[in-house]
């Protein structure tokens, strides 16, 4: 359940595969050969009895964003009980249901966390709010309210407790748990659950200028042009980069307070956290950084270096690499609701010419956008199945207040009504429209 947490490709590319994923493994009782326990709602992070902290928020994540890839509400209603007792597994390690978990916490880096801290939380509290979302949709409007004030208090006491002014940090005695904690190190997983929140619509869990400060925090900590020099001071445990080449290192103490026996892997770089880091990155602007990490994973599996399909870390082939969709999804701005029929993007590079492909719950095709000036035209073309669509949404230039719109579907005027807010164009069609294969839905904008 935690490292599947980082990758997004097949659940992007495969959706129909990997709801049957959640079904036939996180959701199927453990007398059927799934993980789930219907008494509790733990999820076994192996398919067993064992409880990973990160793993058991993550499943709530992949729960809403495999009903986000879906045509219809049907996944979500046929699991959300088992979805909701999942969360509430999770909101019994809370305790207090203050919003931070802060008992023993098993984690991805195959050791235990205790006390508050944000790889963990920043994953429990965009659990919540994906919790929240489902349970509106299904109509479970106490569950939905209990949701949001466990989420509303733990951002809170997060950044009462955790945030230094620079990054966030780990409210854990050393005394009773000496080992294997980062406590005021710099992780670069801090902001986990942030990137997954942006990964499936969810906004801000944390204040957007402490997010920002966050992230550059872990560019100018943890990222190395040449690793040699830092790991020549602190060896790894394992080495998964050759010294002279680029890479984010998993955790520093900038502050000069170096854990001799701080989390474990803390000096190893991972292509699944850069790839994880740098979509983050991208998403809040920082497109330069992000890139420069991708390229840094490029280089150094390079052909003639070793195989360019296969970035190891922690073993070959491994799952965690696939965390690289996220980057392309946040290089386009992408957002999608199946049930909801709502498609949007705001493309971070090159938005003046932007051409991407994307999958959608019953199809796949390409999005294209032009812009020149104050006009921009879209154009989102199916190649393959079909698209349902009730609204859309584009990033216009320079905070647009009030565009003039038009709309066609293969070229003849579909009805609908827009908003423009911040600089973000809605459409709304008076009724949902169907892009069938070799079709293309075409809207332009010019801002007023």
């Amino acid at each position: 359940t935690h490292v599947w947490n980082y990758a997004h490709s097949e659940a992007r590319l495969f959706p129909e595969l990997t709801r049957s994923v959640r079904e036939m493994q996180d959701f199927c009782p453990r007398e059927k050969g799934g993980g789930f326990h219907p008494d509790t709602g733990l999820v076994g992070f192996r398919s067993n009895d064992a409880y990973a902290a990160d793993g058991q928020c993550g499943t709530i994540l992949k729960a809403y964003r495999e009903h986000l890839m879906s045509a219809d509400d049907a996944f979500l209603k046929r699991n959300w009980p088992r979805i909701k007792k999942a969360l509430e597994f999770s909101i019994e390690q809370d305790g207090n249901a203050d919003g931070l978990i802060e008992n023993k916490q098993h984690n991805t880096y195959d050791i235990n966390y205790y006390g508050a801290n944000t790889f963990v939380g920043s994953l429990y509290l965009a659990a919540l709010r994906a919790g929240e979302q489902m349970a509106l949709e299904v109509g479970d409007n106490d569950f939905a309210k209990r949701a949001k004030a466990i989420f509303e208090s733990g951002r809170d006491l997060t950044m009462k407790r955790l945030w230094n002014g620079e990054y966030f940090t780990q409210d854990v005695d050393l005394k009773e748990h000496p080992k294997d904690q980062y406590k005021d190190g710099c992780l670069s997983d801090q902001l986990f659950g942030q990137g997954w929140a942006h990964q499936v619509g969810l906004g801000y869990i944390y204040p957007k200028d402490s997010v920002l400060t966050a992230l550059k925090s872990i560019w100018k900590y943890n990222w190395a042009p040449d690793v040699g020099p830092y790991n020549e001071a602190y060896k790894p445990f394992r080495w998964f980069i050759t010294p002279g080449q680029a890479g984010l290192i998993t955790c520093t103490w900038p502050k000069g307070d170096y854990l001799t026996e701080g989390t474990l892997y803390r000096e190893e770089v991972w292509t699944g956290i850069e790839y994880q880091v740098a979509g983050h990155m991208i998403r809040e602007g920082m497109v330069e950084e992000g890139l420069a990490m991708c390229r840094a994973v490029h280089d150094r599996y390079h052909p003639d270096l070793f195989n360019p399909y296969n970035e190891v870390e922690c073993g070959d082939h491994y799952a965690r690499a696939m965390a690289s969709w996220g980057v392309y999804l946040s290089l386009a701005g992408f957002e999608y609701h199946g049930p909801k029929g709502h498609l949007s993007f705001a493309p971070r590079i090159t938005p003046e010419d932007f051409r991407m492909a994307f999958t959608a719950a019953e199809g796949w095709g390409t999005f294209k956008q032009k812009r020149d000036g104050k006009k921009q035209n879209h154009a989102i073309t199916i190649h393959w199945g079909q698209l349902r669509l009730a609204s859309v949404s584009f990033e216009l230039p320079d905070k647009t207040k009030k565009a003039k719109v038009a709309i066609e579907l293969n070229g003849r005027n579909v009805e609908a009504t827009t908003t423009c807010k911040d600089g973000c164009l809605t459409v709304t069609f008076k009724k949902p429209v169907v892009i069938k294969s070799g079709q293309t839905l075409s809207v332009a904008a010019s801002g007023q």
